[in-house]
């Protein structure tokens, strides 16, 4: 438990690399399948390759970072490296893999689980414990550990990532991040040898990601070897990782060290720096420079808002609890939105931002205070006559599909609000073509990525025509074009009242904002434009919040010009 087993392991001495990977290709479907290739692409592509002819190889106690956009083949590659492909995915597989110098092709998922732990993307398919405790002691009793051994396992685990608080709590009952550290606090009870982990950051705050920086540095320092799918480069780049691998279409297009990845990574497909993508811009046409430097600099969130009228969407003093024995999750929030305003909801993991926007649309109702919709009290008001007016997208896409298709699960809403035939035909095409989905028009959302299906479960919502819509991480899964197109959109969108999103990504929130809420334990400390309440660092540092190198430029810019 404490040890690879003999059948992985190998003396320092003569070390081979943690993991080799040599010509790797797969393609999903089942063996026996001969079909025509198709002009669609995507990491769960039935169809051409998902992934093809990948190369690498990384020494224990090494970093590798894997970027590229949504639907290139990242997180295939992870559960080829894991050995959930071919044994949970059937297709077509070709090259070989080795661990620490063992190929595993003749491995079963049991042997490979206790070398390798993977977190995944979205924490609500990983998570199966109905407690906190129950989560992370699971991969222990399913290996049957004493039991001695496994309380003081969970209890050493929690108190390294500062989850102890929440042992007995009930998993369903934490935010989005706070279920994604359990995740990983059920990865690394397990001891596993190489840790491969899927855009951990994703749903995190500043806090919660220092804690898990310390936590990879300190898997290195053991000799543990570490592999990130990120799309938040610059948060990942802070861990100094070794290698980056860039991926395109399923190839690989790059492997090698940061310094020159900084040079070849394209601004427009990956979130660099500020400063790296400031003189990458030299590189890119004219056309293309214009366009990204608005985007990076923030020049173009500059909307406008009417004061005047009443507002839209009101908080009057809103108090929440989820029943009596529970302790408040909000206390006293008001603050009001007004036609044409575009917000990002900002704090800490467990702040309430989630529980705030939840009580708009109805899913929740003040234990105290009132919602007004359009000037009513949502009280009075039904769960079809709010989804008519609000669409609300969850953290989590899991939570909202079901349909067999793309184009009935965008079409979903639309019928059932007795669109007619035609207009429902018209909004379902529109919102695909919007957020980048039509392609899959046919396809099962399930077999697509977490970043492709978080991007059908928006446009399933857009295609309702709400008036306001909620965004709950809108940019989880997203690479850097792909949110840019689909925020630019929104937008734009002439018929739209108001745009509100909860997210950690300050970048966002600087680029595509008028105003910023600004959530701690419950209450609102913050109300005002981006620049103005993210400039002061005590406030950061109290709401878990990292001041980003966009961030930094902007306030820097400011000053001089001030």
């Amino acid at each position: 438990m404490t040890t690879p087993s003999d059948n992985l392991s190998h003396s320092v001495e003569d070390q081979p690399p943690a993991v080799e990977v040599h010509h790797l290709s797969f393609r999903y479907g089942t063996p026996d399948e001969e079909q025509e290739p198709s002009k669609e692409s995507g990491e769960a592509n039935q169809q051409l390759p998902a992934i093809e002819d990948i190369s690498f190889s990384l020494p224990a106690g090494e970093l590798m970072l894997i970027a590229g956009p949504s639907g290139c083949g990242k997180s295939t590659l992870l559960k080829c490296l894991n050995g959930l492909i071919p044994r949970s995915y059937p297709g077509i597989i070709s090259g070989e893999i080795k661990l620490e110098g063992r190929s595993i092709a003749n491995l079963t998922l049991r042997d490979l689980a206790q070398h390798v732990g993977t977190m995944l993307q979205d924490p609500d398919k990983q998570i199966l414990g109905s407690t906190v405790e129950q989560e992370v002691a699971f991969g222990m009793e399913n290996l049957c550990v004493p039991r001695q051994e496994m309380i003081r396992q969970i209890q050493e685990v929690l108190q390294r990532l500062h989850l102890e608080k929440y042992q007995k709590q009930a998993t369903h009952a934490l935010s989005g991040g706070q279920r994604q550290q359990v995740a990983a606090a059920g990865i690394l009870v397990m001891q596993p040898s190489i840790f491969l982990f899927d855009e951990p950051f994703a749903n995190l705050d500043a806090r919660a990601v220092d804690e898990l920086e310390t936590l990879i540095a300190a898997l290195r320092a053991e000799g543990r070897t570490v592999i990130i799918v990120e799309h938040r480069v610059e948060e990942a780049l802070q861990l100094k990782p070794n290698k980056v691998l860039l991926m395109r279409e399923g190839h690989q297009v790059f492997f090698g060290d940061t310094e020159a990845f900084l040079k070849v990574a394209d601004p427009e497909q990956v979130k660099l720096p500020i400063q790296s993508t400031l003189d990458r811009m030299s590189d890119l046409s004219q056309a293309s420079a214009a366009l990204v430097r608005p985007i990076v600099t923030g020049q173009h969130n500059q909307l406008q808002t009417d004061r005047q009228d009443a507002p839209i969407l009101t908080f009057d003093n809103v108090h929440y609890r989820y029943n009596l024995f529970s302790e408040e999750i909000l206390h006293g929030i008001s603050c009001s939105v007004h036609r044409g305003e575009t917000i990002a909801v900002l704090g800490p993991n467990g702040a309430g931002k989630t529980t705030l926007v939840k009580q708009a649309l109805g899913l929740l109702r003040p234990s105290k205070g009132a919602v007004r919709l359009y000037g009513e009290d949502t009280r009075a008001l039904s769960v079809a006559q709010l989804a008519a007016r609000i669409g609300y997208v969850f953290q989590s896409p899991s939570a909202m599909l079901f349909a067999p298709t793309v184009r009935k699960e965008i079409s979903f809403g639309p019928d059932n609000l007795r669109f007619p035939q035609e207009r429902i035909g018209e909004v379902v095409q529109e919102a695909a073509q919007a957020l980048n989905v039509f392609q899959f028009a046919d396809r099962s959302p399930f077999s697509l990525s977490f970043g492709q299906q978080k991007r059908v479960a928006i446009a399933s919502v857009l295609a309702m025509q709400g008036k306001i819509l909620l965004l709950d991480e809108p940019t989880a899964g997203q690479d850097y074009r792909s949110y840019i197109a689909f925020m630019e959109y929104l937008r734009s969108l002439p018929d739209l009242d108001a745009l509100l999103f909860i997210t950690h990504d300050l970048d966002l929130a600087l680029r595509f904002t008028q105003r910023v809420l600004l959530l701690k334990d419950g209450k609102l400390v913050a109300d005002g434009p981006p620049l103005q309440v993210l400039a002061d660092p005590a406030l950061l540092d109290a709401c878990n919040l990292r001041p980003t190198s966009l961030l930094r430029y902007l306030l820097a810019t400011q000053n001089a010009i001030a």
